[in-house]
Formats: C-alpha cells, structure tokens, sequence
C-alpha cells in the first residue's frame, strides 16, 4: 500500500509533499484516539482478505501481502508513540491507556487466526522447494516464528486466554510507564543558596531551568537522570544526598495508584501463566528461545561469571571510598547515596579530571557534529540542518541525511533536552522504516535524549556519559538509517534483542578515538581543543569505577532474569528482589540500576523483558567487533567499515545473527572481549 493510502486514509497522518514530516501540531488526542479504530478496522479487513483468499497460498498472495497491510495502522502508531514518549499530556495519557488494549486484542486477532495460519504453515513446510531467494525465506520462516511464538498453534479455551493476557498485559505496561512518569513529574525539591555549595555552575543553571519549567522559584532537584546523578557526586550535604537518593531509587513505590508493585506482581504472573500455555518452563525459556543466547542458562553462565569479578572490584573500591570519607572527616556509616560523591573525589585524586571543567568540552551541538562525523568518516554519509521542520516539540531537531553520492538516505530527527513531558532515558524509534517494496521508502529515525537544558544564551553542556548515551542513541539510529532491506518486517532494528545493542554500543567506541576528540571537543569560551594530558586522563580512567558501574548493571539484569526463569511468579516481587541480591551478595554500598518498581525496561512492554542481560551479551560483541579496527591499524579503516556497513548496519534481519556478525569479522565473538574491555581481565 503506498503512500497515497495514507492519504486517503488521513493526509494529517502522511508525510505531506515537499515537508520532510507531518504536522504534529494539526492533530489532537482524539484524532489519534478515531485513527486508530479506524485503521485497525481496515486492517482487520486486510488481513480477512488474505485468509480467505480462495487461490493457494503463495509467498506472493500471502506473506507478502501481509507486508503491504495495515500500513495506515503502522503510520498512526508511530506518530503517536513518538508523542506519546516524548511530549505527552493528560489526553495523550488517557489515549495510550485506552488504545493499548485495543491494539493487543487487534494483533491477538492477527496471530490466531486460524486460516491465515493455515497458508502461513503451509507455505513453511514447503519453503525450501519454493524457489526463494534467501532474504525471502528469511521473511518467511520468521513471519512463521512470529506466529507459532503468538499463540497460533493454540486451541479453545487457551486462544481465548492467552488474547485476555496480553491485553492485560498491554494495559498493565502503559500503567507502569505512566506511574513511573508521573512520580518523576511529580518531585520537585526547592533548594536554597546555602544548599547550592560546591554545586558546579552547570548544574546550577540546569537546575535553574527546571524550576523554571514547574514554576518554582529559584533552583530544584528533579528525579531526571541528567541532573540527579551530578548532584550526587557533587553535593556535599550527606543529608540532602540521602534525601535525593532515595527519592531516585524510590520511584514507582509512591503508595495508592502511582504503586507499580502490585502491577508488576500481576505482570509476572501473566508471563509466567503466557509461557506456560506456549509449552515453555519459564517466560524466560520462552523469550531467549528466539535469541541469540537461546537459554536462561547461557545468560545466567555470563552474568556470574563477571558478577564476580565486578563484585570483587566493586567491594575494594567501597573499602577505598570509606577511607576517603573518613579522611575528610566524614565518619558516618558509609551508604550508596555517599558512593558517586567520593567516587568524584577519588577521580580528581587519582586522575586529576575534573568532571566539571571536563564538560566545557563536551558541548551538545558539538557531540552531535562528532556523531554525524563517525558516520560521514566510517560510511560516507552527510547531514543537512533542516532549521524550518518541525516536529513534536521546538527542541526538537531535524537532518536530512544523504549518502556518498548525494542520494538521500532518510531523516533523522533528535530530541536531547529533559522535560516534564517526556518520561525518563534515551531510546530511538522510527516514525517510517525503510523498505524496497512497492517502489521502496526511506526512513524517518528518531533519537530522544534527557540531557539537562542550560539557561538561555549558554552552551548545552555533556557530561563524558552523557556524550557516550549520544553516540549510543545515534548508533541506533544508523541501524534504521541505513538499513538496505526488501521487506518491512526486517528492516532496521527488528534483530533479536541481544543482537540490536551491538550497532550502538559498538558506535560507542568511536567517542574516544583521539581525532574525534581532537576535532570537536573544543571548550566552550575559548574554543581549544581537549589537551592531549586530558585525553591521556581520559584513557587511564577508562575503567574508573567499573565495579559499580559492572555491579549496577548485573544486578539488575540477574533480578531480571531470575525473576522470569521460574515457572512460577513470584507471590511478593520486592521480597524476591531482596531475596536475590542477598544470595549475590550485593555490596550493602550500592544498588541495583533499576529497581523493579521503576524498572521500565522490563515492566513497561515486553521488549526487554527476560532480556536486560542483552547489553552485555552485545557488548561481547562490540568489544569484539572494535577489536577489528584496532587490529587493522586504523579506527576508520575503508575496509573493515565497508564489512561493517554490509552485515551489520545494512542488513536488518535478514540473516541469522550469529552469521551476521561472522561475515563481518570472520569468525564468532571472543568473550573475553569484554572482560578486557571492563578492565576485568587477568
């Protein structure tokens, strides 16, 4: 269905003729609200068309026809998601509730039914006779996966179940996400000029500006990352520390109907009971079936077994910061909200990198120019300022990206600035994916960013991990760009889940090569760039601290997976939560990245639940993969970019992974990769 439809359908919903994106500001929450029945009315009737197609199945009047439907469908939802994450309001909310069930029932309606399944199966038992080419087998054997894994083989009652649980479940996740935003939204702590101490002028005015925006006075603490994390490695009030700790670590257990702890008690139920009428032990056999791990054991081997050593580092690095403390005086028990705050202290000691003065060199629009530069460097691509678009809101940005020989690739929209519209973290998404059908179509990516927003006149200013989530954002945002693909349903990003890490954690990397950082990392007064002692503070202090951040992270992923590697929920998550990380023995100094009441990666949708332990398993990966250039002498090196662009960037889906990533580098990942890279290694 090409792009006409979408305007007989709807024009506010069509990228309009000569403007690069439709006009947000035209359509209101219940335009949205009537799209959306709307066009899964006219997909229902799409997909009533190619079950009851009276010819025999052929990938032609069958696969490939679901490839062309419910496009309108696919159009509203990514115009309103995008709203939805990045500037939402109380109708917006109201929506996302009331559709998200709808949308289940609609795909539940899809996937069991029992005649479009019928030529799916069929077409699969015979696929290797059908003369196929590879990326069309492909698309068939995983339109069959998609459906055998959405209950299709499933009768009676069992259908009829496994449709109310994943409504349920849809439900349940917009209510977690949303509880999670508005207890963000809702904490805003005033602080005085006497608590304003030892506070760096960035963070002053960050602070400033979020007063602003809820219409306070003076300067606020919010519960946004960009602004959270540098008050507690610089404040030097323990008490004040204490309270913004916990209001961090706190989210999503605000008690009545902001309390995401029965919610996600009713989620992992329904998981456990969905896997159970799928045939598998645990919802986590069932999600890791389709990945490149395969089984909750292999994930568990890999989590352990640089648990340990993050642990080990981890509880020496406490031992050092206690003395830290106590050394300037400080001699109350040490406690997690004490650890960033000595940990600043010991890097300027040991370092001498001043994290403040650091970031002078880190401005925004000049990591963005970095980023683009990786990728006109590594893939020949350039990106032209569109200062007329628009899009959802005026902080929002937008490129048009060409490729070597001046054809234009696609769009990139970037949305970096934190708002009280737009809930927490950084993620990228599409709002049109590419595809070579039908005449083909570009691709329409986005990046959304929470960095704080600086006064008006001055610099937006990047802490190194704030630069680094930059470059990690945009690598996946190459992932849609210059996917090169037949079929819609492998484009881009739609990889398995512990493969898709691997485009922007590997991108990662490029931050630090010196000639990057050379070029951009230029002060904001006076222009000059990074000093060379600096980048040589940089690179020693590579692994700073890699016990907490190690220890941080695997805890959450192993509390993620144990919690969904039983075949039974757990009747009172929080008490498992504490169960678990007792048996870990988790350092009493830290905690978990992402408690569970506020653990949106898992408990907001599906995508990554089970999953969490996915950015390591990339990260054996990418560090692997850079690897690849450091042994061709040359971070840019034509050659290896070219294998790189091919088998990884370029191809989506449409190849097993694992085959994917050896085509690349001529053989499987070496694990111990990433133990070198973490600083881990013997």
């Amino acid at each position: 269905m090409p792009e006409t439809s979408l305007i007989s359908f709807d024009s506010r919903f069509a990228f309009p003729e000569g403007k690069p994106l439709p006009d947000f500001s035209a359509l209101t929450a219940s335009d949205y609200a009537d799209a959306f029945d709307r066009a899964m009315a006219a997909h229902g009737a799409e997909i009533d068309a190619i079950a009851g197609d009276p010819e025999a199945p052929s990938f032609e009047n069958t696969i490939l026809a679901l490839e062309r439907a419910g496009r309108p469908l696919s159009r509203v939802a990514s115009l309103f998601y995008a709203l939805a994450g990045a500037h939402t309001d109380d109708a917006i909310q109201g929506v996302e509730r009331d559709v998200s069930p709808k949308l289940s029932r609609h795909g539940s309606r899809v996937s069991l039914n029992a005649a479009l399944f019928a030529r799916i199966d069929a077409l699969f038992e015979a696929r290797h006779t059908a003369g196929l080419d590879a990326e069309a087998l492909r698309l068939l054997e995983r339109t069959h996966a998609g459906f055998v894994r959405s209950g299709a083989r499933l009768e009676g009652t069992a259908r009829e179940r496994f449709a109310d649980i994943n409504a349920r479940l849809a439900e349940l996740g917009t209510r977690f996400s949303q509880n999670v935003l508005a207890d963000e939204r809702a904490y805003a702590r005033p602080v005085t000029e006497a608590e304003l101490e030892g506070l760096p002028p960035f963070l002053v005015s960050a602070m400033a500006d979020a007063a602003e925006e809820r219409g306070l006075t003076g300067h606020a603490v919010t519960l946004s990352r960009s602004i959270t994390v540098p008050f507690l490695s610089y404040c030097p009030n323990r008490a004040l520390r204490a309270e913004i700790f916990d209001a961090w670590t706190r989210r999503g257990e605000t008690a009545g109907e902001r309390d995401n702890r029965p919610v996600l008690a009713e989620i992992l139920a329904l998981r456990a009971e969905k896997a159970a009428l799928l045939g598998f032990p645990s919802f986590a056999h069932y999600k890791l079936d389709d990945t490149m791990a395969k089984t909750p054991d292999s994930v568990e081997a890999l989590l352990r077994r640089v648990w340990g050593k993050a642990r080990e580092r981890a509880l020496a690095d406490a031992d050092t910061l206690r003395q830290l403390a106590a050394d300037t005086g400080d001699n109350a028990p040490f406690a997690a909200s004490d650890w960033r705050f000595y940990a600043e202290k010991r890097r300027q000691a040991e370092f001498a990198i001043d994290e403040s003065a650091l970031k002078s060199h880190f401005q925004l629009d000049r990591m963005i120019e970095a980023s683009f530069d990786v990728a006109g460097r590594l893939f020949g691509l350039r990106f032209e300022a569109l200062s007329d678009a628009k899009a959802w809101h005026p902080d929002a940005r937008v490129w048009r990206v060409l490729d070597a020989d001046g054809a234009e690739r696609g769009l990139f929209v970037g949305d970096y600035f934190a708002r009280a519209s737009k809930r927490s973290g950084a993620w990228m998404s599409a709002l049109r994916s590419q595809h070579g059908i039908d005449g083909g179509q570009t691709p329409v990516i986005y990046n959304i960013c929470n960095f704080a927003k600086p006064a008006k006149g001055q610099p937006a200013l990047l802490s190194v991990d704030d630069a680094r989530t930059l470059f990690h954002e945009f690598g996946h945002a190459l992932h849609g760009l210059l996917s090169n693909v037949t079929y819609p349903s492998l484009a881009g990003t739609a990889v398995a889940r512990d493969f898709v890490e691997l485009p922007s954690q590997l991108y990662e990397h490029w931050l630090t090569v010196p000639a990057i950082l050379q070029k951009h990392a230029l002060h904001a007064v006076t222009g000059e760039p990074l000093p060379q002692a600096e980048l040589d503070k940089l690179e020693a202090a590579r692994t700073f601290d890699a016990g907490f951040d190690t220890v941080e992270f695997t805890s959450s992923a192993l509390v993620d997976l144990l919690f969904h590697k039983e075949g039974q929920a757990p009747a009172d998550p929080m008490a498992r939560e504490a169960e678990i990380l007792s048996g870990l023995g988790m350092p009493a100094e830290m905690v978990m990245r992402h408690r569970s009441p506020h653990f949106a990666h898992i408990f907001s949708g599906d995508g990554y639940s089970a999953g969490y332990y996915s950015y390591m398993w990339s990260e054996v990966l990418d560090a692997d993969a850079f690897e690849a250039f450091e042994e061709a002498g040359d971070a840019f090196d034509p050659k290896t970019a070219a294998r790189l662009r091919t088998h990884v960037y370029s191809a989506g889906n449409s190849a097993d992974p694992a085959a994917l990533y050896e085509a690349f580098r001529g053989h499987g990942p070496d694990p111990d990769a990433l133990m070198r890279k973490r600083g881990f290694a013997a």
